[in-house]
């Protein structure tokens, strides 16, 4: 499976607003922040072309609760990885056999809330380490992986060494 990295696309941060107000329209009191995520979130970087969204709530069952509204809304709820990741829920949206969203509905208390916006906030204001990254990402996008979650994993040494800079960098 070759994964697909596109330069950087002005559009993504529009995108993300228009997503960023119908959830907000939809479901009221049950979200407690929305963030812009991933790579489409930081300017210059090349990345997949999916926006990826955090989907704050004060406790996870509000994040179960909104399932059915998600539904609503054309994204699939996937609940195969809640078993590597039980602190959060996730959806999909498709379009055409491909997915342009990913939503990740987290307690904006939790590590998972807390380390996406570090590493983005760090990449934001560090444009060598975004280069970097975006170089790491090209690369492992030409190996023919068995599924995305090799080209995921392949990341993960680099992401959580950014995640400590970052937590240093911004005091937290």
């Amino acid at each position: 499976m070759k994964i697909d990295i596109v330069l950087y696309d002005p559009k993504w941060p529009e995108v993300y607003e228009s997503i960023e107000s119908q959830f907000y329209s939809s479901f009221g009191g049950k979200i407690a922040a929305i963030e812009h995520i991933g790579s489409t979130s930081v300017p210059g970087l090349g990345a997949k072309p999916i926006i990826d969204i955090l989907l704050g709530v004060k406790k996870l069952k509000d994040a179960e609760d909104i399932i059915p509204n998600m539904e609503q809304l054309g994204y699939e709820y996937v609940f195969k990885y809640e078993d590597i990741l039980p602190e959060r829920r996730y959806f999909v949206k498709w379009q055409n056999g491909t997915s342009i969203h990913h939503i990740h509905s987290v307690e904006i208390s939790g590590e998972f809330w807390k380390r996406h916006l570090l590493f983005r906030d760090y990449l934001r204001v560090h444009n060598d380490i975004r280069d970097e990254y975006f170089l790491l990402k090209k690369r492992l996008s030409e190996i023919d992986w068995e599924d995305k979650m090799g080209y995921t994993d392949a990341k993960t040494d680099f992401i959580r060494k950014i995640e400590k800079k970052a937590a240093l960098y911004f005091g937290k």
